[in-house]
């Protein structure tokens, strides 16, 4: 079995709504288990701020997909929820990001593990913590050693 994380947003239509019922679509992914869940959270956006805020959360699934097909798994989930990647860091039904998986380290076009930017967003920091505050970030030490980098951004747990 694998562990991995995934990072959960959306910011239209009902995004509290939408991300419990990712939880739920997560939950039943092929070969896969949700483990454990965060937390809902509310943050501002990023880059565009020209839109509403955000909920975002984290889960962690056991699974014995590889990560290219769990990664294929959560583009099917964006999509049976409306995604359409319209503009970067613009608005979304729905956003399921891999961000760790064990503690793999890959470079590839469509993948890269751990997600290159984890480290730097509280909305995706915060909801990790909660969950697994010791978790190891390859080359970067422990998710709650990050937390302080991340302490100014703007983010509330519902």
């Amino acid at each position: 079995m694998n562990t991995a994380y995934i990072a959960l947003g959306a910011n239209l239509g009902d995004p509290v709504a939408t991300v419990l019922a990712a939880f739920g679509a997560l939950a039943n992914l092929n070969e896969s288990r949700v483990i454990h869940t965060s937390s809902l959270y509310r943050t501002a956006p990023v880059g565009n701020t020209a839109q509403p805020e955000f909920i975002n959360a984290v889960a962690a699934l056991e699974t014995t997909l590889a990560p290219e097909a769990l990664l294929d798994a959560l583009l099917e989930v964006e999509q049976r929820f409306g995604r359409i990647r319209a503009e970067k860091n613009g608005p979304r039904t729905l956003d399921l990001d891999l961000l760790l998986y064990n503690d793999l380290e890959l470079d590839l076009p469509r993948l890269t593990l751990p997600h290159p930017r984890l480290h730097l967003r509280a909305f995706v920091l915060l909801p990790l913590a909660e969950i697994s505050p010791s978790l190891p970030l390859p080359k970067r030490g422990t998710v709650a050693a990050w937390l302080p980098a991340v302490a100014n951004q703007g983010i509330s747990r519902l």
